[in-house]
């Protein structure tokens, strides 16, 4: 049997609890068949003194989602996943509401996967652009 969208979402982010996924706020909102999207409140806890959306949030974001989606679409009672290389590009300011980060393949491979995550604000404005190299690995028997 097959769980509800609903029903999937609420385990993705039940398995986040004690994590810093958790300490940012970070919830798996939606995904696709090729994509996943999560959303994390912009607060003064992810800004920057002066106000702003601090950049390793964003990455922080950023990774969680590409991870989150590399894992998703992998076959975990036989592989392990692990983030090998994260950017990011940063290209608008944000100070209040959520970002929003949806991770697509580039590159689905049996080994090694490259994710394009685009975060953007609640109005669409894109905020960061990042790529996220991760790998999958046999687990050891």
């Amino acid at each position: 049997m097959q769980l509800s969208k609903e029903d999937t979402l609420a385990k993705a982010n039940a398995i986040c609890k004690n994590t810093l996924m958790e300490t940012l706020s970070i919830e798996i909102v939606d995904f696709g068949d090729d994509f996943l999207v999560a959303r994390m409140p912009v607060t003064p806890r992810v800004h920057q003194p002066d106000g702003v959306l601090h950049g390793g949030a964003t990455a922080a974001l950023a990774e969680s989602v590409g991870s989150f989606a590399s894992h998703f679409f992998t076959n975990l009672d036989k592989y392990f996943v692990r983030g090998i290389e994260i950017t990011a590009n940063h290209l608008k300011s944000v100070t209040e509401g959520f970002v929003y980060a949806k991770a697509t393949f580039l590159h689905k491979g049996r080994t090694t996967q490259l994710l394009d995550i685009r975060v953007t604000d609640e109005a669409g404005n894109l905020i960061s652009i990042c790529r996220l190299s991760t790998i999958s690995l046999p687990k050891s028997k």
